[in-house]
């Protein structure tokens, strides 16, 4: 689906393992982002790491690359995060974690609208509790953007919690299995 300055793609993305898909740079070079996470989302030199729902198989995934913030949709899923990334070339593709990197499993987003620069990351997720891996259960937008701190706008998943602090998730719940044991 195309916009006047928004366009939308659906992918399916390969992923053998550990639950994730990436936003690259198009050359793998690397980027001035410094390391930063919030919740599914952690920005790196040259990469964005992206959690799902599911640990492998053929991942349906919506895209929006825009020439302004095309709005969060708050309403249609379960966990809303934001988050920047600094892209060195303009040019990004979006990838399934393989253990051997192809080219060909590679899906090449549009040219970023303002080139090499700045930009936000908005990642909507639902149905993650279930490990549920539907149509637009994961959507992602690009938008030019100067720097600003990530961002929690929708929380209401359990994995939510999960990813927000892993440590303090494991250990509430093996605590809570401890009292229910007495």
């Amino acid at each position: 689906m195309t916009e006047d300055g928004i366009q939308t793609l659906r992918l399916e993305l390969h992923v053998e393992d550990c639950g994730q898909v990436h936003l690259l740079e198009h050359d793998l070079g690397e980027t001035p982002n410094t390391g930063q996470e919030v919740a599914y989302v952690e920005v790196r030199s040259g990469i964005a790491d992206i959690w799902i729902s599911t640990q492998w198989g053929r991942i349906p995934f919506t895209v929006t690359v825009a020439d302004r913030d095309p709005g969060a949709d708050l309403d249609g899923y379960d966990d809303v995060v934001e988050i920047g990334y600094s892209s060195a070339s303009g040019r990004v593709v979006m990838a399934g974690w393989a253990l051997d990197w192809s080219d060909d499993d590679a899906r090449h987003l549009p040219p970023l609208p303002a080139g090499p620069g700045d930009y936000r990351l908005r990642y909507h997720v639902r149905g993650i509790d279930a490990e549920r891996c539907a149509v637009d259960d994961h959507y992602l937008q690009i938008w030019p953007s100067p720097p600003s701190a990530p961002v929690v706008r929708k929380a209401t998943s359990r994995a939510y919690e999960y990813f927000k602090d892993p440590k303090a998730y494991v250990d509430a719940g093996e605590e809570a299995r401890r009292r229910s044991d007495l």
